[in-house]
């Protein structure tokens, strides 16, 4: 038998695998530590050698003493120097002497002076006093920094490897003694460069045109690095926003502007496309992947560097307003307009690019005040901003912030506030999502199945599987970030509160500001979301409106298009006859404008279609005709657009109500005769007139007014070569009307180029066919050229009353 069978149970390869990538990464770490603490220890080495060579360079040595000599001696030495034979001697050697004679030491000294040996305290005093008076020069000694390289290991252990790279300064300069400054200015200013007082106005552009250059190098070079590479390079994100405080004042400006331009880009290139929140201590506690770890750096400092952006934007905004003048003199009091214009564009992109990302409603809450700036430019930009952020918005979050902001700011300033701030809310997209809502309700929506259904239906492997693939389903439903529509819904429905809520206030408080045609404008874009409970005390504030006279044909039409929207969506539930709306309507069409801002004849074409064609069944035959009447009137002296949108509203008012077809009959039906005048529909006696307009209509200068007079003249048929082409039979008039609409200054259809044909000549040119005729005519001609005129004479013969009178 062989060797008993060992029952200590073998590891597996995976865990031998385990351990081993545990050992060395200890292994790792302790020779880490053991460098770490290598160059530590060499670094305090440096460090007490650089303090010693300091120290000793410090030392300098102290002057020797000089003792005063007695006069008898000072003369002996006079003499005996003269008696020296120094006439072999050269001038040179003689200095040196006389310098050595100077210079005192102990073996040298005369020992019967005056002055003791050991001076007390009070020659100690003096001399150092007289060494302080001197100026100091203090040793110099070349910094050096110290590179540290891979270690090398032997059998001794590890040795630790370094590179002094000497970092060189450049001299300062030394202090210039009395005698330099007297001499004169021409030597000083050849050394020294011109400063910018001396410089010529061209020298100063062509300086200001190469740091300008420099500052955009720089710019464009850190935002290329941090857009290539995002998460390596976002300390560099630091290092361009320091450039908003450049200090020069001939460049400040402008680089300024270029930085936050600059800055705005990449944060709308390198931005997420979600939020980022702060990690909790225990996340940050945990240990994560190297990979996550790098990722978690660069999210945190993105939205530091985003954040202190954001405020620098604010500031710029706060100083323009404030009028606060810096210290640092870097930019003028005058510059501070453009820069602020600059701040105000970039926060305006950032508010439509990133309404994910943080900080959005911190961007709503500065720029929100802004709309109702004086300046009409910053004030245009934020009203633009918010219309597209209202526009793109598809599921509600960002509306409904911007709109609690806006409701605040309008009921803090006391209604105080331009319209174009409360005709932003106009571009709310709550229409689309409500007219979506029956394809989503139709949509099937996933169902999982129950533990029950499982254990019931499915095996052991099967139902392990089914769980693994529902996880799997709901984890991909979560990533494709479908809002849900009861979500939108609710957003929506809190928005609108809010809308009308303001409306009501501007309604009930502030009838006579000027947001009065906003208010009305807005009601009747929302009226068919409006709750049922508001139509009564709706309708009665918009009538005593409409009766107060102090409306104009716009706000007016306004009132209308609201109450016949509210009464042809929900409130058909209410028995009310709008018979004074119709009234007000029928007298307010001869007052359209007939130029260029034919802005209200579209909502004319609205009302008539709630009207008439959606009320066909409360409306009276007598008043249809009336209208169709006053509006083919008025469609002689409109633009083409809005005459091709009245047309097509009599069309389909003609086929709402087939017996109009009176009106193209000369025969009267009926007693009476009509009076355009009156205005009142119901007994102006429409059905005793005939639309004579349509004929007049059929020689206009417009294609597309002639082919529909002439359609409805024969009766609108569908059929036949009097009827519509597809292309305008399907569309609806107010379609029409901004299809042909002349804005742009362009004619819709193009007008046709003159055609190249020339025209015919008479080939015997001044002949005529009579001869006799002829003769004359040449006669009359030759006379008149022979002949010389005097109309002075002609004049005086006419006039001789007038000549006397000139003579007089």
């Amino acid at each position: 038998m062989g060797p008993p069978r060992s029952k200590k149970r073998r590891p597996t390869f995976r865990r031998l695998l385990k351990t081993s990538g545990v050992k060395l990464e200890n292994k790792l770490k302790n020779r880490q530590l053991k460098q770490q603490n290598v160059a530590k220890k060499q670094r305090k080495e440096q460090k007490r050698l650089r303090q010693a060579v300091k120290g000793a360079a410090g030392d300098t040595p102290r002057p020797l003493e000089t003792y005063r000599k007695r006069p008898e001696e000072e003369e002996e030495e006079e003499e005996f120097l003269e008696s020296l034979p120094t006439d072999m001697m050269e001038q040179e050697d003689l200095q040196q002497m006389t310098a050595m004679a100077r210079q005192a030491s102990f073996i040298t000294r005369d020992l019967s002076s005056c002055g003791p040996v050991h001076g007390g305290r009070k020659r100690k005093s003096d001399v150092a006093r007289s060494y302080e008076k001197v100026p100091r020069k203090m040793a110099r000694t070349e910094e050096k920094e110290v590179i540290h390289l891979l270690p090398i290991k032997d059998k001794t252990g590890v040795i630790p490897q370094s590179v002094e790279r000497v970092v060189e300064k450049q001299p300062e300069e030394e202090e210039q003694g009395e005698e330099q400054e007297e001499e004169p200015d021409d030597v000083d200013t050849e050394a020294e460069p011109p400063s910018c007082q001396e410089m010529t106005p061209a020298q100063r552009e062509r300086l200001r045109n190469q740091k300008l250059n420099e500052r955009k190098l720089t710019i464009a070079g850190l935002a290329s690095a941090i857009v290539s590479d995002p998460i390596g390079s976002i300390k560099r994100v630091k290092e361009l926003r320091g450039m908003l405080m450049e200090a020069d004042p001939s460049v400040a400006v402008t680089v300024r502007k270029l930085v936050m331009v600059s800055l705005m880009e990449v944060f709308k290139d390198i931005a997420p496309t979600y939020r980022i929140r702060p990690l909790t201590s225990a996340e940050k506690a945990a240990k994560v992947k190297k990979e996550t770890q790098v990722l978690r750096e660069f999210e945190e400092g993105l939205v530091s560097q985003y954040k202190f952006y954001l405020e620098d934007l604010e500031q710029t905004v706060k100083d323009w307003k404030q009028k606060k003048k810096k210290r640092s003199q870097a930019v003028a009091l005058q510059a501070y307009g453009g820069l602020a214009e600059v701040a105000v564009r970039c926060l305006c992109e950032l508010l439509v690019a990133l309404p994910h990302f943080n900080f959005h409603n911190n961007i709503v809450v500065v720029l929100a005040p802004l709309m109702n700036d004086a300046a009409k430019k910053v004030s245009g930009m934020c009203c633009d901003a918010f219309r597209k952020l209202f526009q793109q918005d598809r599921v509600g979050g960002a509306s409904l912030a911007t709109v609690r902001v806006i409701s605040g700011l309008v009921k803090s300033l006391n209604y105080n506030v331009r319209p174009e701030l409360l005709r932003t809310l106009l571009s709310l997209r709550i229409k689309e999502v409500e007219m979506k809502k029956d394809i989503e309700a139709a949509a099937p929506k996933k169902k999982f199945m129950t533990n029950k259904e499982r254990k019931k239906n499915l095996s052991r492997m099967q139902r392990k599987w089914k769980k693994a693939e529902e996880k799997l389903e709901k984890e991909l439903l979560e990533a494709e970030a479908s809002e849900s529509k009861d979500k939108k819904i609710k957003l929506h429905t809190e928005t609108l509160n809010i809308v009308f809520l303001i409306y009501f206030r501007i309604l009930k408080k502030a009838q006579k500001s000027v947001l009065l045609p906003a208010v009305l404008e807005g009601l009747a874009n929302f009226a068919h979301l409006i709750n049922l409970e508001f139509f009564d005390d709706l309708l009665n504030v918009l009538q005593d409106l409409i009766q107060s006279g102090d409306l104009s044909n716009k706000e007016t039409l306004h009132c209308i298009q609201t109450v016949f929207t509210i009464l042809s969506g929900q409130g058909d539930v209410l028995n009310i006859d709008p018979l004074n709306f119709y009234s007000q309507l029928y007298k307010l069409l001869p007052r359209l404008h007939a130029g260029a801002p034919n802005d209200d004849a579209i909502i004319v074409l609205r009302c008539l279609d709630a009207m008439l064609t959606r009320r066909r069944k409360q409306v009276t035959l007598q008043r249809v005709m009336a209208f169709v009447k006053r509006l083919s009137t008025i469609s002689l002296h409109v633009l083409p657009n809005a005459t091709v949108g009245i047309l097509a509203a009599n069309r389909a008012t003609m086929h709402s109500f087939p017996k109009c077809d009176f009106l193209l009959d000369n025969e009267i039906q009926g007693s009476g005769f009509y009076l355009p005048e009156l205005e009142e529909p119901e007994h102006c006696n429409a059905q005793n007139t005939a639309l004579w307009e349509l004929h007049t209509l059929q020689r206009h200068y417009h294609p597309v007014v002639r082919r529909f007079a002439v359609h409805l003249s024969q009766g609108a048929p569908s059929e036949g070569s009097a009827a519509l082409s597809v292309e305008l039979s399907r569309r609806s008039s107010v379609e029409l009307f901004d299809d042909y609409s002349i804005k742009d200054m362009t004619f819709n259809p193009p007008v046709a180029s003159p055609s190249l044909k020339k025209k015919d000549h008479f080939v015997v040119g001044a002949t005529l066919l009579d001869a006799e005729l002829q003769r004359r005519i040449e006669c009359a001609l030759t006379a008149a050229e022979d002949a010389q005129l005097d109309f002075t004479a002609a004049h005086t013969q006419n006039h001789p009353a007038l000549t006397h009178t000139h003579i007089n």
